[in-house]
């Protein structure tokens, strides 16, 4: 067994584990880890606990500390150099007339490196701007491209649920969302319904697709005759959540059925098949 613990460095942002050290921590406490970027504070996420040594897929590495009070000090220090370099990076950008919007600026805790975020609707050739800004702010200067959803991670707001968007209060990994999924729930396909406001399809699609997956595999396809105590009839929709078919009987009229009652006859042509 191995000790584990996840660290988050940015609101919202993805959870990275470390060996713990023997320090003793609790959710919400700071940290001072070591990472490429150098020497970085981050808080606990997930509290110290084990796991199997072979699900780890390489070493861990370890906390340094337990954060101090000179610590947290430096990194408030810190947000401010990131807010003044934000408004230098702003002017040099408008200066320059370069077709990007900035979003926002990361210092690492050292204070030799800045990251400065962006969205642009195409590449951006930010060269000249890397040269103005690291002979300005003597520091070492990266920006980085980032797509809608997220810029919405990063700033935050309320979903159609009433509720924090998903992708800024708790999901680390904003995983691929397809138009087949909202197929798959029979969700109307209209963008302004399934889209959130970084205007992409909604994260929470991708929630109960496995679940409507495997209730789709359950029920009748359209079009396929079925017996049902009311004779024999033809599959003409389905309710996935209460399990129940419309079916369309000899006497062309329709009824809703539960799925404990039918007994299937036959499979649908390739045309009705083709419909579901």
């Amino acid at each position: 067994m191995a000790d584990i613990i996840g660290v988050r460095f940015k609101r919202a942002s993805r959870v990275y584990y470390f060996d713990p050290a023997g320090i003793e921590l609790e959710a919400n406490d700071y940290v001072v880890v070591k990472t490429a970027r150098g020497l970085e504070l981050g808080q606990v996420i997930i509290a110290p606990h084990q796991v199997l040594q072979s699900e780890l897929t390489e070493p861990l590495k370890p906390i340094l500390r337990k954060a101090e009070a000179e610590d947290i000090k430096r990194a408030e220090e810190l947000e401010s150099k990131e807010k003044e370099a934000l408004e230098e990076c702003a002017k040099m950008i408008a200066k320059l007339e370069l077709p990007m919007k900035l979003l926002f600026a990361e210092c690492n805790f050292e204070g030799n490196r800045l990251t400065f975020l962006f969205t642009a609707e195409e590449r951006v050739d930010f060269c000249e701007l890397v040269r103005e800004l690291t002979k300005q702010l003597k520091v070492r200067v990266e920006l980085r491209q980032i797509g809608p959803r997220d810029e919405a991670r990063l700033f935050g707001g309320f979903g159609r649920c009433g509720r924090p968007l998903c992708c800024m209060s708790f999901l680390c990994e904003l995983a691929p969302v397809s138009i087949k999924m909202a197929k798959e729930q029979n969700l109307p396909l209209n963008p302004m319904k399934i889209s959130g406001i970084c205007g992409r399809l909604l994260c929470c699609l991708a929630y109960e697709t496995e679940q409507y997956r495997a209730m789709k595999e359950k029920l009748p396809k359209i079009g396929q005759q079925v017996l049902t105590p009311l004779g024999k009839a033809k599959v003409v929709g389905a309710n996935l959540l209460k399990e129940t078919v419309m079916v369309e009987l000899e006497s062309e009229t329709t009824a809703e059925l539960p799925l404990s009652e039918l007994s299937f006859v036959g499979k649908p042509s390739a045309k009705e098949e083709k419909k579901t």
